[in-house]
């Protein structure tokens, strides 16, 4: 055994002995929630957040909003609020906008990460280090322009939809003389979950701000919706089947023509892939404005597209509604302690763990990483629980001195059997072309997570710290964060020396272990009969 320093230190238990350099790779949602979480819970901290855009951008969860015009807000409203959240929390002071991450590499000898960054403003590059490494860019970050010959030589307009704020095509379909609206295959077209669209007067807005229960509640209703539906992705469920068969009649009635409804209502199961939601899109393919090109385009020319049977339609702007690069692998390079890229890594299959992290890369985290619960049900609340797993991994790095961390092999290979077994019963894993599976191979699902999103929180609430490997300080004792034998109750302000002493028992009770319908004391909310899932 290596020789340790066994001085021991004047400070009480726990007490950090460095300030906590971390560096987050984006300012959307994630990016703010963990500067935030953050800022919250550690004093002696050295925050960087770099985002490539100009602005903050992305949506949210936490620190409610009453204000919202609709139901359904527009990407201008939600870009606004995040702005003003940022400026509430002074979270500025962390953000450095136009920067952009080129790479990333551990360092064995000081167990920190090399950072490389551009200045997109300059066009200089800084270097930087951190203990902590988290990229927080998001699964739907980086635009996938089709792989269709000729498209740059196009020498009109040519546009993608990442940049849209409405659906594309009932939103410009009063601006134009012709539009051609391209279809390579069908896809399951899903009205709004719930509610349909509504703008809130000022009197519904109104009474959010004055009555929080009534906010709260409101909200809970929402969830409740989307958590209870999750039974629509098990195959041949008797949920999946009735939802399909009313998405069907529903897309049939909207569409009101059955060449159209033979060539886009899927036959793969809803689900398979995402749905797409398209408020008056397909009521929009009725107007004989539109003409709807069914097959594969065989190139694009300099004014117009060229189909697969040769037919050319000429057009002034070109709008790509062709998605994002789904696979999961970095856009620049992260280097591990293996020496290996991420992106080499996961070449061709990507396999993380709980969404968050990977064998060979320490002191490195992921928000929405693979089998994350991206389309479970409530998204963003999944988000704030992972935010809320690196939180308490970092107060453990800190409070004990911990020199770095890094998921085991083993934890996450066993993981990843288990979700694909799971898989095998769910329609995510149908025969369609789905972003689901990330560009994996094998056709494994990568993008979801194998249960319900309430399934998700509950499994990572709090760490399985035995599924990480734990490397203390060269030469100082494991044991040494026990300090001078003194509790935080008497070394630091506020402390209780008497925080034991209750009236009664106040422990929480397990009920998956008691088997109690709810936790005493614990305030369930149960939706209303009518509170389903509709179309």
């Amino acid at each position: 055994m290596d020789h340790c320093d066994e001085r021991l230190t004047k400070d009480p238990i726990y007490q950090p002995q460095r300030t906590l350099k971390v560096v987050v790779i984006g300012a959307g949602a994630s990016g703010l929630l963990l500067a935030y979480k953050l800022q919250r819970h550690f004093k002696d901290l050295d925050l960087k957040v770099f985002e490539k855009n100009p602005a903050v951008s992305g949506t949210w969860f936490e620190n409610p909003k009453t204000d919202w015009s609709a139901n359904y807000a527009g990407a201008s409203e939600i870009r606004q609020y995040f702005t003003d959240f940022c400026t509430r929390y002074g979270l500025q002071k962390y953000i450095e906008l136009e920067h952009q991450v080129l790479s990333a590499k551990w360092s064995e000898d000081d167990a920190q990460w090399q950072i490389n960054v551009e200045d997109l403003q300059t066009n200089t590059q800084v270097q930087t280090t951190a203990h902590v490494l988290i990229s927080a860019t998001g699964v739907l970050n980086k635009w996938k322009w089709p792989l269709i010959p000729g498209l740059h030589s196009f020498k009109g307009k040519l546009l993608h939809s990442a940049a849209w704020d409405k659906t594309i095509l009932p939103a410009i379909r009063p601006e134009v003389q012709k539009l051609f609206n391209f279809v390579r295959q069908p896809t399951w077209i899903t009205p709004p979950l719930g509610d349909e669209h509504k703008k809130y007067t000022k009197e519904e807005i109104q009474a959010f701000a004055l009555d929080p229960n009534h906010h709260l509640n409101t909200r809970r209703k929402i969830d409740s919706v989307l958590n209870g539906g999750f039974d629509i992705f098990i195959t041949q469920s008797a949920m999946q089947k009735s939802l399909q068969e009313d998405l069907k009649s529903s897309m049939m009635k909207k569409l009101d023509n059955q060449q159209l409804s033979d060539r886009l209502i899927p036959k793969f199961p809803f689900g398979c892939r995402r749905g797409t939601p398209g408020t008056d899109y397909l009521e929009s393919l009725s107007d004989e404005k539109v003409q709807t090109v069914f097959g594969n385009i065989d190139r694009i020319s300099e004014d117009g597209v060229v189909s697969e049977n040769g037919t050319v339609y000429p057009v002034d702007v070109l709008i790509c509604a062709t998605g994002f690069d789904t696979t999961y692998k970095p856009s620049f390079p992260i280097v591990g302690s293996s020496g290996q890229s991420l992106s080499d890594a996961w070449e061709n299959e990507v396999q993380g763990y709980l969404g968050l992290s990977a064998p060979d890369y320490p002191n490195y985290f992921m928000t929405l990483g693979p089998n994350s619960p991206v389309g479970n049900g409530p998204v963003l609340i999944g988000l704030e629980l992972q935010v809320s797993y690196i939180i308490q991994m970092l107060s453990k790095f800190q409070k004990e001195n911990i020199r770095s961390f890094e998921v085991s092999s083993a934890a996450t290979e066993s993981f990843n059997r288990w979700k694909d077994e799971y898989m095998k019963q769910m329609v995510w894993k149908e025969d369609c072309r789905s972003w689901y599976k990330g560009g994996s191979k094998s056709g494994r699902v990568v993008a979801l997570w194998p249960g319900s999103t309430l399934h998700y929180l509950e499994t990572i609430k709090q760490p399985r710290y035995e599924d990480w490997k734990w490397c203390y300080q060269k030469g100082v004792n494991p044991w040494a964060f026990l300090g001078n034998g003194r509790s935080t109750a008497e070394k630091r302000p506020g402390g209780d020396l008497t925080w034991y002493l209750t009236s009664q028992d106040d422990s929480p009770v397990d009920v998956c272990l008691k088997g109690q319908e709810y936790e005493e004391g614990a305030r369930p909310f149960k939706p209303k009969p009518d509170d389903t899932v509709k179309i």
